[in-house]
């Protein structure tokens, strides 16, 4: 297909994959007729998979993401389905980057039709293609239109409400230093004593942090270097409420640099070192609804930081969310090695967990964060996670 052209579609079930030599997004938005969406409920992407007549699926970095339209599915008064791609890497343009959108029949994977956008250069989002009704009848066709701004402007111009945090000052980069802290009063849970070295370690068995609280982790005079989980868990604050938030990390180079985030749409980072167990749509049951697993020992050396985060695209606030929590687990025994309980809340969709910041000497040190942010997703969270270091 070339820009501007047009095909009937000849199934009512098609997919639209997009491929590129780098990692790209895809999402996707029902518009009405002047081109807006009804709600934020029709933009349909990594966070937001699903929708009506409209789905989303991740590639997993293997594959291309895919967005799937079944036309007899859409409602009534929607009539365009637009596909929108953007790379992964934040503030990487489309210059030397051809990406290929197929439109396939969903059922048996035949392709109908594809389309390479010509000339791209300074755009960091297209309008690739889109899937719109004609006289009672849908057809597909080919657009290429791109953006300077991100998806984050694709979405502006169609009418979701974006929440982006307020760009920070740069600042240098601290040189990390032995950090004092002080344990917790004796009606608190228990918490190992501090080292010699003025550190709380693990040598005493399982810690309890507090808000601002640094472990070192390290047991028996070695860094702790294996496989750690990092479970994070909540509970609806009012009975018979589905909370659904989205566990995060993000992980960060010595410059504060964002290099990767895992989440439920990605779960799988820096060469599988850093493995997402999935999405936990209600937060009902016991024990963890989401894990983290990260192989310290196999973290490439340019990751010196990790930020722990959860998220709630829906919109509910922190206040409607009780026990909120955060622990470190030895994934091979279970055993629980750090925990810290959020305590406090604020009606807010995004907070900050926790962070891991590796020390020049190897060791790894956590430390209990519980900073609120106005947040639905975790690209919003890239940003004050980063100040957190």
């Amino acid at each position: 297909m070339t820009p501007g052209s047009n095909i009937p579609l000849p199934v009512a079930r098609v997919t639209v994959d997009v491929a590129a030599p780098v990692r790209l997004d895809v999402s996707s938005l029902l518009l009405t007729a002047d081109g807006k969406v009804r709600s934020d409920d029709d933009f349909i992407f990594y966070n937001q998979p699903t929708g009506p007549g409209v789905t989303y699926r991740s590639g997993g970095g293997t594959a291309p993401d895919a967005i799937t339209v079944d036309t007899s599915a859409v409602p009534p008064g929607i009539e365009k389905i637009v596909v929108t791609a953007s790379p992964d890497a934040a503030g990487q343009t489309f210059q030397g980057i051809e990406p290929t959108a197929t439109i396939r029949n969903a059922d048996d994977n035949s392709v109908l039709a594809s389309f390479t956008p010509p000339q791209l250069g300074a755009e960091t989002a297209l309008v690739i293609v889109e899937v719109y009704l004609r006289n009672g009848a849908w057809k597909a066709r080919a657009v290429g239109q791109g953006y300077a701004n991100g998806l984050a402007g694709i979405a502006t111009d169609f009418g979701v409400s974006v929440e982006e945090p307020a760009p920070a000052a740069p600042q240098p980069t601290p040189t990390p230093q032995p950090q004092v802290t002080t344990p917790p009063p004796p009606s608190a849970p228990p918490t190992a004593t501090p080292a010699p070295s003025g550190k709380i370690n693990l040598d005493k068995g399982r810690v309890s942090l507090q808000k601002n609280q640094t472990v070192s982790l390290v047991k028996g005079g070695r860094p702790l270097l294996s496989q750690v989980k990092m479970g994070l868990g909540w509970e609806p604050a009012f009975r018979g409420k589905d909370i659904d938030l989205d566990a995060s990390v993000i992980a960060y180079g010595p410059q504060r640099n964002h290099i990767d985030s895992c989440y439920f749409g990605k779960l799988s980072i820096v060469n599988g070192a850093i493995k997402h167990s999935g999405d936990n749509l209600t937060g009902e049951g016991g024990g963890d609804d989401e894990v983290i697993v990260v192989d310290l020992g196999r973290l490439p050396q340019e990751v010196t930081g990790l930020v722990f985060t959860v998220n709630s695209f829906s919109g509910q606030k922190f206040t409607e969310v009780a026990k909120a929590y955060c622990r470190l687990l030895d994934a091979a025994s279970g055993e629980e090695l750090v925990r810290f309980d959020l305590t406090s809340a604020e009606a807010q969709t995004g907070v900050i967990m926790a962070k891991l910041i590796k020390q020049f000497s190897g060791e790894w040190e956590m430390t209990a964060l519980g900073d609120f942010v106005k947040s639905r997703t975790v690209r919003g969270m890239v940003k004050p996670a980063a100040q957190a270091l």
